[in-house]
């Protein structure tokens, strides 16, 4: 897409939004890839930033293989882990260096829509507090859109946000033992 047929379509977008994909149920990094996907289609420019997931899952692979900078960043701040107990050291260090990365992106100018995949989750877990993702919406400019994934975000979280999902679990096969399968789950 050329540079004016990019200006021209960016003066649609008079508006970015806080969206928040949260629940018990499966789904939420997928919705925001599918928006990331879409965005991307749009010719937008996207920074995704994962937190706690520190290894190459299937959707990192193939948002690398359908686009690249400048029009997406794909970061990651995790250790590859789930994080059971106290977080380590390293996990508090990880998870604040990304949110300031992903803050830094989003006053850029350079991204269209930030995602921060799993901040709901890091949240929860004290990595960084509510209070800092309420400072980031309260930074965010006009014109990006900020997506928050993961469970367990807060009412305080939901109450900022401009559109909230919440997916529910009514019935999941590992239940019956079914592990994560590459290319579906991971």
């Amino acid at each position: 897409m050329g540079k004016a047929a990019y200006d021209s379509m960016k003066d649609k977008f008079d508006r970015g939004y806080v969206q928040v994909y949260t629940g018990n149920g499966k789904g939420k990094t997928t919705a925001s890839i599918g928006l990331v996907v879409r965005a991307l289609g749009a010719g937008l420019r996207v920074f995704f930033a994962q937190f706690i997931k520190g290894s190459r899952y299937s959707e990192i692979e193939a948002l690398g293989r359908i686009s690249g900078p400048p029009s997406l960043v794909c970061r990651q701040y995790g250790e590859g882990r789930f994080i059971v107990g106290k977080p380590t050291e390293s996990e508090y260090a990880a998870a604040k260096s990304g949110l300031e990365e992903a803050r830094e992106a989003m006053k850029s100018g350079a991204y269209d829509l930030v995602v921060l995949d799993e901040a709901n989750v890091a949240a929860s877990l004290g990595l960084f507090s509510d209070d800092d993702l309420i400072s980031l919406i309260d930074d965010k400019p006009q014109m990006v859109e900020l997506v928050l994934t993961g469970r367990g975000a807060s009412e305080k979280l939901m109450e900022r946000a401009d559109l909230v999902t919440e997916m529910r679990e009514i019935k999941h096969y590992y239940q019956k033992g079914v592990m994560a399968r590459r290319g579906i789950e991971s």
